[in-house]
């Protein structure tokens, strides 16, 4: 029976229709959803901290609005993505805990320090821009609820991406002392970013059933070239040298060969032994316990409604 269900399942994925809440879903593809889209709702989370403490230092007003705007558009990527995490009956509530303790895993990206103010463009060009290579496709994703969520995301993204590359490409008209700010902050987010994309084909064991059900589009790789073929070429319009001394032109493939990635970084990073990864749980936890309060007040005050409505309806 269970078999026959399958079928019918891959069967509806394959003729590209959507997977809702109230669907038959395999354990798998469920678990597997659940760790995808809330390992992407903690990201944007803590994806939060490493812009948040720049508002303050923004060099303009101008900037400041626009840095508030991301960061709270990040917050709602959280919330869309949490909702849909819930549509598969996980509590939200959980997910929180498990991000807190340390349990979930998040974005490596974010365990890295933003020390200079070309870092917030930096985080903008080529974080945000590997976001876009990673999410556009989830805009095609099986699952209907995350599917959809990621149309508002993926417009929101491209909104950051651009703002990191106005960033950038006015610091390289500027002084000497701004142009070597954007070097040096390009150096160090480079091969971060580059890793974002997850571990090389041949070490990630999830992505082959994934994209059968249609969670993936493209593998981690595929998905990494078209990210070095677009910024190679946005890096010429910012007179900036990715810190890469192998990408060359590879006539025969079509696309720019690039160097080593440093899997052990990486993997150290994921761990929990990066720059900021103490720090960024520290700040998440102290979010939550002082956020106590609003939480009991909602909660109250949902009950005190919840009261009045039976009170009226009795």
């Amino acid at each position: 029976m269970e078999k026959n269900l399958e079928e019918i399942f891959q069967a509806k994925i394959d003729r590209e229709e959507k997977i809702e809440p109230k669907d038959w879903m395999p354990d798998a593809y469920r678990k597997t959803l659940v760790r995808q889209i809330s390992q992407h709702a903690h990201s944007e989370i803590i994806g939060m901290l490493p812009e948040g403490n720049w508002i303050t230092r923004a060099p303009t007003l101008r900037r400041k609005v626009a840095l508030m705007a991301k960061v709270q558009d990040e917050a709602g990527h959280g919330l869309y993505l949490y909702s849909a995490a819930e549509t598969l009956g996980v509590d939200r509530v959980e997910l929180f805990e498990q991000l807190n303790s340390g349990k979930a895993k998040y974005s490596s990206i974010f365990n890295y320090p933003t020390l200079s103010w070309a870092d917030i463009g930096s985080v903008g060009w080529l974080v945000d821009g590997a976001a876009i290579m990673n999410q556009v496709p989830l805009c095609r994703c099986s699952y209907g609820p995350y599917a959809r969520a990621m149309v508002r995301v993926c417009k929101e993204e491209s909104f950051h991406q651009r703002q990191g590359f106005e960033i950038l490409l006015n610091l390289s008209k500027g002084s000497q002392a701004q142009k070597d700010m954007l070097q040096e902050s390009v150096n160090r987010w480079w091969w971060p970013a580059m890793m974002m994309f997850g571990p090389a084909d041949g070490d990630s064991p999830n992505t082959q059933q994934s994209m059968k059900w249609k969670i993936k589009r493209f593998t981690n790789d595929d998905l990494r070239q078209k990210f070095v073929d677009v910024a190679y070429e946005q890096a010429k319009v910012l007179n900036v040298t990715l810190p890469d001394p192998d990408i060359k032109w590879n006539e025969e493939r079509g696309h720019y060969d690039y160097g080593v990635i440093n899997w052990d970084e990486f993997w150290n990073v994921v761990k929990g032994n990066g720059p900021c990864n103490k720090e960024r749980l520290a700040a998440r936890n102290k979010a939550w316990d002082e956020g106590q309060w609003v939480r009991e007040a909602a909660l109250a005050h949902a009950e005190k409604r919840a009261n009045r409505k039976s009170k009226k309806v009795a």
